[in-house]
């Protein structure tokens, strides 16, 4: 379930809401893929900041995505 709603986000450029260790982070979703460790993760801009973060999908819950917000992002998304 997390998959489909980060894919949908990121096709359609727009921001998302998740707790992630119980802090709220509002992020611009770039893409998904899997650690060193073989664990799904989604690498996407922290709201406002230059900086692009890994967050694991065993660490995210609550996801929203926030329908009215799209992004154009800082790096090239692949479709």
């Amino acid at each position: 379930m997390k998959t489909e709603i980060f894919e949908k986000a990121i096709t359609q450029r727009q921001r998302i809401k998740f707790l992630y260790n119980l802090n709220s982070i509002e992020v611009e979703p770039y893409y998904l893929s899997k650690n060193k460790n073989g664990n799904k993760v989604i690498y996407g801009r922290v709201n406002s900041s230059n900086e692009i973060k890994m967050f694991e999908f065993n660490k995210i819950f609550n996801i929203k995505i926030l329908f009215n917000t799209k992004f154009s992002p800082i790096i090239p998304i692949l479709n």
